[in-house]
């Protein structure tokens, strides 16, 4: 059995994600996250896999690496763009047993299927059926899947098929850009769950849990994303420096049905709570926004923060993983929650 590792030495990584002829690509995973899931995925010779994100090409060819010439690969991309690219590269570097195709991953690809192995390296909105439907019995799963109905707020699952039935073995911190209908060109927006944004006089964002109570005009979040933009309260969060991954992890565990996300400063996001008359929210940097000093969202913020201070800042693995059966139209599978 071909090791990741061994597999990475043999897979030019450069000549991927900076070729010569396209140019640098950011629609590129880091390497160390790539061979962990891939390490996980259990790979073996001989097998039939499906990735979701083709992107540079990179995770493809380790793949097929670790395959071998009896196994083969289908790789799936929304952007076409990417997919050309990848099945040339591929083909310069003399690798057959790797297909790319221009499709949208969330629907699976069952003119391949069954699948042994099947990852993603973009995060779908549930846990789809069509993916189980298409891995083979005691076939695996590795994905980044939401633990909330707001942007961000992920992990990386290992998902055991059993019986047509989805189990999941592990969770870890990871996430990955998500799967969108159409290529992704503003990679600073989240791609789904942002109920209202400002582009001038500088870009922000936000994004409510409780939406399907807020009306057609997004009346509260426009109004909640205001509150945070006009004449904020703020302050330093006053614990050690946030653990990011492991306090948007507590704030979903919670899953309470104000929670907010928002990116009111460049490059920050955002973890709090909202309504439709208060906001407050703890950014990346350790700063607190809020409408009012004596806002009612901040006095839950706090009781949240001293929540997640006294049960010592859990790890996204110190919880437990359920699997909650969702059907409805155009959207049927699994919604990942997390416990503790």
């Amino acid at each position: 059995m071909t090791t990741v590792v061994v597999a990475a030495e043999k897979v030019p990584e450069q000549h991927y994600t900076h070729h010569e002829g396209r140019g640098a690509t950011p629609h590129r995973s880091n390497p160390k996250a790539i061979h962990r899931e891939l390490t996980t995925l259990e790979v073996q010779p001989g097998m039939n896999i499906a990735e979701f994100g083709t992107g540079s090409g990179y995770s493809g060819a380790l793949l097929a690496q670790l395959v071998g010439s009896t196994g083969t690969v289908t790789s799936l991309d929304i952007d076409t763009y990417l997919v050309k690219w990848a099945n040339l590269i591929h083909h310069e570097r003399g690798i057959d047993n790797v297909r790319c195709h221009t499709a949208d991953g969330t629907v699976g690809f069952p003119e391949r299927a069954p699948y042994d192995r099947l990852v993603a390296w973009c995060t779908p909105p549930l846990l789809p059926k069509a993916w189980v439907d298409q891995v083979s019995d005691s076939g695996l799963i590795v994905a980044p899947l939401p633990i909330a109905a707001v942007p961000n707020m992920t992990v990386v699952a290992k998902i055991r098929i059993h019986g047509g039935e989805p189990a999941v073995e592990q969770v870890f911190n990871g996430g990955y850009i998500e799967a969108t209908a159409s290529p992704k060109t503003d990679l600073d927006l989240p791609g789904r769950w942002v109920d209202w944004e400002i582009r001038v006089p500088a870009p922000s964002w936000i994004s409510i849990a409780w939406r399907e109570q807020d009306d057609r005009l997004h009346t509260g979040a426009r109004t909640a994303l205001g509150r945070l933009l006009k004449d904020p309260h703020t302050e330093p969060y006053s614990g050690e420096e946030v653990d990011w991954p492991s306090w948007r992890t507590y704030a979903a565990s919670l899953a309470e049905p104000q929670l907010t996300m928002a990116g009111i400063s460049p490059d920050l996001w955002a973890i709090g709570h909202s309504t439709p008359t208060t906001a407050a929210v703890l950014q990346q940097d350790g700063s607190i926004i809020a409408d009012a000093p004596d806002s009612p969202s901040l006095s839950v913020l706090r009781d949240w923060l001293t929540a997640w201070e006294d049960a010592g800042r859990p790890a996204p693995e110190a919880y437990t993983p359920t699997l909650v059966s969702r059907d409805e139209p155009g959207l049927s599978g699994w919604n990942l929650r997390l416990a503790r």
